[in-house]
């Protein structure tokens, strides 16, 4: 998630601290991670800037993340819709008979299948940053979805990765 932020920023990266409350984690909680997305080279080190490094980070969500954060399905909740039921997909995607998949979230609107999210607090983070929400809704298609969903979401997040400033 933290990745996924730093690729929804206009220009260089913000303090940890400002990346923490954007996320809804402690600047600790980003640093760490940050420097565990370093040692991954999915984001340049510090005499680069911390960019994301975007060829790295495309090839890793698009054929990794699925299995080093595998979808989790649950029950029926209320919560804040994700994968195909979100942008940019919604209008792409029939949902068919099945109830949309959700992140479980106490503020959400919507209710459906309930589907774990990469973090705790992607729901918070996510209303806060269209883009950010963007990402983790196709990231979620690619970890859940079935195959055409997969490709759609593969594409569109491919296409937005190469067009960030930072490509």
């Amino acid at each position: 998630m933290v990745a996924l932020k730093l690729c929804s920023y206009p220009s260089v990266r913000p303090p940890f601290s400002q990346v923490g409350l954007d996320l809804g984690m402690s600047p600790s909680e980003v640093h760490g991670a940050v420097k565990r997305l370093q040692r991954a080279h999915l984001v340049h080190d510090a005499a680069l800037r911390e960019r994301p490094n975007i060829s790295a980070l495309e090839e890793f969500l698009v054929h990794g993340l699925k299995y080093a954060f595998p979808a989790e399905r649950g029950a029926m909740s209320r919560g804040v819709l994700t994968s195909y039921a979100a942008e940019p997909l919604r209008h792409q995607v029939s949902p068919g008979d099945e109830p949309p998949p959700v992140w479980p979230y106490a503020d959400g609107k919507d209710r459906g299948m309930s589907l774990q999210p990469l973090y705790k607090t992607a729901p918070f983070a996510a209303l806060r940053d269209p883009v950010l929400y963007e990402y983790l809704a196709l990231v979620d298609a690619i970890r859940d979805g079935r195959m055409r969903e997969r490709l759609l979401a593969q594409k569109e997040l491919v296409l937005r990765l190469q067009q960030s400033h930072w490509n």
